[in-house]
């Protein structure tokens, strides 16, 4: 098994030149933060292009298990995650929480932080009836 340093140096080259997180990183400012051992920093802008730019399941793999090895716990399961969304695919989705002033929310969601709204993508049971599907957010 490779280092994690190894693993994220792989990933890099996984993507083309052209990538671009949101923020307006490149794969060239990646490759410059590779150069000055800025690991955490590494991981964190190959997410961000990977959640914009479509990457394959390795590259996913290569980032979970950097992840594993720096002991980033949240970026291990996100890249677990979306490694399983390339694979399975993935209906993705923006939600936008309303301002309590507009009648939002005003408490925090129950549990662990996590919310999983029913949504109705249009899909439909046996019987003709309307379906709801589940969503992990």
């Amino acid at each position: 098994m490779e280092d994690a340093f190894t693993l994220l140096r792989q990933a890099v080259d996984l993507l083309p030149e052209d990538a671009v997180a949101e923020n307006g990183r490149t794969v060239g400012d990646v490759r410059e933060d590779v150069r000055r051992q800025e690991w955490e920093m590494v991981l964190g802008v190959l997410e961000e292009i990977g959640d914009v730019h479509p990457v394959s399941v390795d590259f996913w793999e290569l980032l979970a298990e950097a992840a594993r090895q720096m002991m980033l716990d949240r970026s291990h399961r996100w890249c677990q995650w979306r490694g399983w969304e390339v694979q399975h695919g993935t209906v993705r989705a923006t939600l936008s929480l309303m301002d309590p002033q507009e009648g939002g929310r005003r408490t925090a969601f129950s549990g662990d932080g996590r919310l999983r709204p029913m949504w109705d993508i249009g899909n439909r049971t046996t019987d003709g009836e309307r379906e709801l599907n589940i969503a992990r957010l």
